[in-house]
């Protein structure tokens, strides 16, 4: 039996973004629309696939589940959050790194929490993809993981937010 362990530093991002929560979280679920699995499942052929994840993924990407947390913890909890959890990526650039691991797939798809308080500053926070991607040792993973910063930058600047230095290649 083989036993491996790794220790890494990640870098959690928490961006402000200018719109109420419920305007906030309509916005992110419009330019990242729900993967349209039903459909991938009919295509056979990877170029096809990669076809139609350029329209479903417009903004390069898609999400693949969502749970209001809120509604989750509020018999135990008395707090005012409002908060919104997705798993949000993109098989076919996923499909890039787990050819080389595919452990890969415990941080692919990234997940992403938008919440709010009653200050009513809503805030998205998620893992930076590079540091997450870094830690498998492999340059070609590592590489994807800088793209998906640049991804993820492009798609907080187009929420109307400010995207942070950390993510600009």
């Amino acid at each position: 039996m083989t036993t491996f362990t790794l220790s890494q530093t990640i870098r959690r991002i928490d961006v402000t973004l200018p719109q109420p929560y419920e305007r906030a979280v309509q916005r992110f679920e419009e330019l990242v629309p729900d993967a349209d699995l039903a459909s991938y499942g009919r295509l056979d052929y990877w170029p096809a696939i990669l076809q139609h994840a350029k329209v479903n993924a417009p903004h390069g990407f898609m999400n693949y589940w969502k749970s209001d947390m809120a509604a989750l913890m509020a018999p135990a909890s008395r707090t005012p959050w409002k908060c919104s959890t997705y798993l949000t990526g993109n098989h076919t650039i996923a499909e890039r790194m787990f050819r080389h691991d595919p452990a890969v797939m415990l941080h692919a798809p990234l997940r992403i929490v938008i919440y709010a308080g009653t200050d009513d500053v809503t805030h998205l926070t998620v893992v930076q993809p590079s540091t997450l991607f870094a830690g498998y040792g492999d340059p070609d993973i590592t590489e994807i993981g800088r793209e998906l910063d640049t991804l993820l930058a492009r798609l907080l600047t187009t929420l109307g937010a400010q995207s942070p230095p950390e993510l600009q290649p």
